[in-house]
């Protein structure tokens, strides 16, 4: 099956941080490894660019699975995105939050980690504690994930059933 940009961008990005099971999914490492400073604070998480450095600040009162979230959203800015939100057009901040959004949850939950999971496996209970994260977290990215594989079963169908 064919993977998306986003789904071979973040397999390699693991891969060369050789971060290839669940339980090596750790935002300190993945951190420490890209040069960026973490940082906890009593305010929203959010990630700030200073003199070519990259900083994370993490909303102290969250739970693990919350900062896990919050730490793989604020990194798909860092990786992605460039400029200050503040001084945006509304329009291009929401695209910049949903382009972040769709990375915390493939970053969260590899594709190619799932892909690896017997489907017995792929449930939300599991998923949840295999990755650390929230129930409806875990909830999401299953059905963002069985609806990709769903769609692509179907398209090739469509295609083998034109070829002949």
């Amino acid at each position: 099956m064919k993977n998306s940009y986003l789904e071979d961008f973040i397999k390699n990005f693991y891969y060369k941080m050789n971060i290839i099971t669940p339980p090596l999914l750790d935002f300190s490492a993945i951190a420490r490894n890209l040069g960026i400073k973490v940082f906890y604070w009593a305010d929203t998480s959010q990630a700030l660019y200073a003199d070519d450095l990259s900083y994370i600040f993490l909303d102290e009162s969250l739970s693990k699975q919350q900062q896990w979230q919050d730490f793989c959203h604020e990194l798909g800015h860092v990786l992605l995105h460039t400029g200050n939100q503040q001084r945006m057009y509304p329009l291009f901040r929401e695209y910049q939050e949903y382009k972040a959004n769709n990375f915390m949850y493939h970053a969260c939950v590899p594709s190619f980690m799932l892909d690896e999971l017997d489907p017995s496996e792929l449930t939300v209970k599991n998923v949840q504690r295999l990755f650390n994260v929230e129930y409806d977290f875990a909830f999401k990215r299953l059905e963002q994930y069985r609806s990709k594989k769903l769609l692509m079963l179907n398209w090739n169908r469509q295609n083998d059933n034109s070829i002949l």
